[in-house]
């Protein structure tokens, strides 16, 4: 169990909710010694379940369901290329089908600022419908709760999902192994620094737009064209360095990365650049991280460019035996460590 340090412990910190160090220190600290289990602690974006034992159930047999929440409080709620409803229905999707689910069904439940404007609530309602008919998904139950005005910075969104588990599919850092290639579907950061360019209007990051996407129907095709696909992330808060450096954490293993193949766009680069954050740590909400084995390699990149929201689909790195870090061969042929992020750069970004 990592410390929580006496500043922690008076206060929750806006950095706790930024899925880096600070997050994973409240979660082995406070959350796990309460309400830890078999499918919590294995600390997955969504819960892998068999459903159907015991005589109350009227089953005969089992089903196995992927089930997944998470809360949205982006801020401003829209944002270039996307919205807070679009980002919810995404995310929750995605969360499922990176655990080899098809999604299914979700519930949405909106915590609603009074005088907020009904225009833009149907905006978002709106959005979240046609996200939901992208990605082949209905929203089956919900609730809504009003509070006064400023108990809610406008609107909240929490949403559930749930999703049959494909037969045969188990996906998790346990799998990994040495030798294994890693993938992400496309540039990384621009859903961050479009966040960014609508919270603060820099008109110099006016043509980056989020990358907001389901991506069910683009995984869906790599596990049907490999069997030797290992682990699956998106890569949202934190970004490619948090998710990488849990893969470490509990793999055993580590990773090297070539700074040379990592897709980013120049409009992303060159924001980073003026404002001094580091690109691998920016969320996205359209792209997938896939390692596999090195012989499914073109399985993988095939499937996954084949679909229009994995066009930019590179192979970044491999997975090495030591040492257990997260590693990046640069551009000028020197190497890093890429640590975990403390907090998000930018936050309420989803």
């Amino acid at each position: 169990m990592l410390p929580i340090t006496n500043m922690q412990k008076r206060k929750v910190l806006l950095g706790h909710g930024g899925g880096g160090k600070l997050t994973w220190e409240l979660i082995q600290g406070v959350f796990l010694p309460h309400l830890t289990n078999p499918a919590l602690s294995e600390l997955s974006d969504s819960a892998v379940l068999s459903i159907g034992k015991g005589s109350s159930s009227g089953l005969s047999g089992t089903i196995g369901i992927a089930l997944t929440t998470d809360s949205y409080v982006v801020t401003p709620p829209f944002f270039p290329g996307g919205n807070i409803g679009r980002l919810a229905v995404c995310g929750t999707v995605n969360d499922l089908a990176v655990v080899g689910a098809d999604p299914q069904f979700l519930s949405s439940a909106l915590i609603i600022e009074e005088g907020f404007e009904m225009d833009r609530l149907e905006e978002i309602v709106g959005s979240m419908k046609t996200a939901c008919e992208e990605a082949g998904v209905a929203i089956v139950t919900g609730d809504t709760k009003v509070v006064e005005k400023g108990g809610a910075d406008s609107v909240f969104i929490t949403t559930a999902g749930v999703g049959a588990v494909r037969p045969g599919i188990s996906l998790g850092e346990k799998n990994i192994r040495v030798g294994d290639v890693v993938i992400v579907s496309g540039s990384l950061g621009d859903h961050e620094i479009a966040v960014l360019s609508g919270r603060e209007g820099f008109e110099f990051l006016s043509n980056i737009m989020s990358d907001c996407a389901p991506l069910n129907r683009m995984i869906g095709p790599v596990l049907n064209a490999s069997s030797g696909v290992r682990f699956m992330r998106d890569l949202t808060r934190g970004g490619l360095a948090a998710v990488l450096n849990e893969v470490v954490q509990r793999s055993g293993l580590g990773v090297l990365l070539d700074e040379k193949k990592i897709p980013i766009h120049e409009g992303v680069r060159g924001a980073c650049e003026i404002l001094g954050y580091d690109p691998l740590s920016l969320a996205n909400e359209g792209k997938v991280l896939v390692i596999a084995e090195r012989k499914d390699e073109e399985a993988v990149l095939r499937a996954l460019r084949d679909h229009p929201y994995g066009r930019e689909t590179e192979v970044i790195g491999e997975v090495i035996e030591k040492p257990t870090r997260v590693l990046l061969t640069t551009q000028v042929g020197g190497t890093r460590i890429v640590d975990m992020p403390l907090a998000d750069q930018l936050p309420r970004i989803c």
